[in-house]
């Protein structure tokens, strides 16, 4: 069997919708069935400890370091991989999903940027392509943790704009909901999607 390229599956979506919970099923599954996985992430909490704003107050600056470490971290995780016949490397917030926090900061404090400040970040998030791409849909009857403080606004805005995104670039993706069928659905596409690639 030849050498592959990891298989790159991220996920993207609001605050506390289960992205980190579901990737980390997914890769019990897919370890499971013997497939090698890396798994990125905690980009968020990272960009504030090297002093970058976070959430609301994202800024241009905040969100390329997000969405440059992100793309950094997968390659680096891939080539880990290596030499590896077939693997897969779960990101944990997708190149993507930095651009849509950020758009959603930038309407929580209706606030606007040079357009081609808004081009360059979208030109950055769409060098990352993915085999499989998961958006997770918020869910406002699910509560969220009480040491989480989000801004319910906010949060709110960025699934919108996750979603509005994803529509207006037209980029290929799955819609996972809080509905445990939902997830299921998105991690047995995950496991079909990497053992089809191990028996070409």
């Amino acid at each position: 069997m030849t050498t592959t390229s990891p298989i790159r599956i991220g996920v993207m979506g609001a605050h506390s919708t289960g992205k980190t919970l579901l990737l980390r099923r997914m890769e019990m599954e897919l370890r499971g069935h013997g497939v090698p996985v890396a798994r990125t992430g905690k980009l968020g909490r990272r960009a504030a400890q090297t002093g970058l704003p976070k959430m609301q107050h994202h800024t241009v600056a905040s969100t390329e370091w997000i969405i440059t470490q992100g793309i950094a971290d997968e390659i680096a995780a891939g080539a880990a991989q290596q030499p590896q016949s077939v693997s897969a490397v779960l990101a944990d917030r997708a190149s993507w999903d930095a651009l849509a926090y950020f758009n959603a900061a930038l309407a929580w404090r209706q606030q606007q940027v040079p357009r081609a400040e808004r081009e360059r970040l979208r030109l950055l998030a769409s060098t990352q392509r993915y085999d499989l791409l998961l958006a997770t849909v918020l869910d406002p009857a699910v509560p969220v943790e009480r040491k989480h403080d989000y801004d319910s606004r906010y949060r709110t805005l960025v699934d919108r704009h996750t979603h509005e995104l994803l529509a207006e670039e037209d980029i290929p993706h799955v819609r996972v909901t809080s509905d445990p069928d939902s997830q299921r659905n998105a991690i047995e596409r995950a496991l079909q999607l990497c053992l089809k690639e191990a028996v070409v």
